[in-house]
């Protein structure tokens, strides 16, 4: 479903991506894991065309992007951001069915709020929550509305960008289980970024080491344990010691 192939984009003097070769098969779920700064949020935003790359071609079911509709292209997508990135100003249905209230994909407004609600129901919100705005929610709360909104179109493409992050533990992991099991009902080709490995071990068919602008290493996530490669094994492990250098 995607592909990419030595994609490279630098800022400046900043080389962030150093010819990125990444295979994302249909209907699978793949976890790109690496340290702060290795360049993960920018592959994602390469292949949703927000960022032109220097060099390289990516594909998107066999097409390069950036040809043909972009909104059409768009609509493919699905989208849980890190922060949540949820309208402070708009209910929550709103915010669950936004990509439903307008462009090419708007529904009549009853239309939209009814799949604002069960997708909500989907990821274990009841539907009184529809009508309070974001800051009225818990931060795990937030995090559902997100995964709602994420789906809310039904996407054939869904990314999740540190899915986890500032949750607890036990929060983490409904969320985990959410993911995996939204992923397989849908269908849907899923690519998440995280530091969490129990995001990883949870969510993941395949993973894939981005570390120094490259791909490292890739492989099923049963074979992570025993990659043999030195920057996964540090990574997963923690270790100060190994060719990821430690930042003091």
């Amino acid at each position: 479903m995607i592909e990419m192939r030595q994609v490279a984009k630098a800022f400046g003097s900043n080389a962030v991506l150093r010819g990125v070769d990444l295979d994302v098969a249909k209907g699978s779920s793949t976890v790109i894991i690496g340290g702060s700064g290795t360049g993960k949020s920018v592959a994602l935003k390469c292949i949703l065309g927000l960022i032109e790359p220097d060099t390289g071609e990516i594909r998107v079911d066999g097409k390069p992007v950036g040809q043909g509709d972009r909104d059409a292209f768009l609509s493919r997508f699905g989208m849980l951001f890190q922060g949540g990135a949820l309208f402070d100003s708009l209910p929550v249905w709103q915010n669950v069915a936004f990509r439903l209230l307008r462009g090419s994909l708007a529904r009549p407004k009853d239309e939209a709020r009814e799949i604002a609600i069960e997708k909500l129901r989907r990821v274990g919100l009841k539907a009184d929550v529809a009508d309070r705005l974001p800051a009225e929610l818990s931060g795990g709360m937030q995090k559902r509305v997100g995964l709602a909104r994420a789906i809310a179109a039904e996407p054939e493409i869904i990314f999740f960008d540190e899915p986890t992050t500032g949750l607890d533990p036990i929060m983490s992991g409904v969320i985990n289980d959410l993911i995996r099991e939204i992923v397989v009902e849908m269908g849907a080709t899923a690519m998440t970024i995280t530091h969490d490995m129990t995001s990883v071990r949870a969510i993941a068919d395949n993973v894939a080491m981005l570390h120094g602008g490259k791909i490292r290493w890739t492989g099923p996530v049963a074979e992570m344990d025993n990659s043999g490669d030195p920057y996964v094994e540090q990574f997963i492990s923690g270790s100060a010691e190994g060719p990821i250098e430690a930042v003091r």
